[in-house]
């Protein structure tokens, strides 16, 4: 994680230092800068996640990034 942007109820109990598991290099260019909540730094920095009321989308994989992949899922579910 390179940024995250504060009081997203995905990332609740998500430290800064959260290392998440991407199967490919593609990635996601939102038209509204805004949308994106999440970005990661892999050689450039790009958008990891977006969020936009009740939209949430990952690039990475959650079910893949152990603790972290698995607290994001909570959270979801509790939504």
């Amino acid at each position: 994680v390179d940024e995250a942007k504060p009081d997203c109820p995905l990332f609740a109990g998500i430290p800064d230092d959260a290392y998440f598991y991407f199967v490919h290099s593609y990635f996601v260019v939102p038209a509204d800068d805004e949308a994106c909540w999440l970005t990661c730094d892999y050689g450039q920095q790009f958008c990891a996640a977006v969020w936009r009321k009740h939209l949430f989308a990952t690039q990475f994989h959650p079910e893949k990034s152990q603790r972290d992949g698995l607290q994001i899922l909570k959270n979801f579910a509790e939504l």
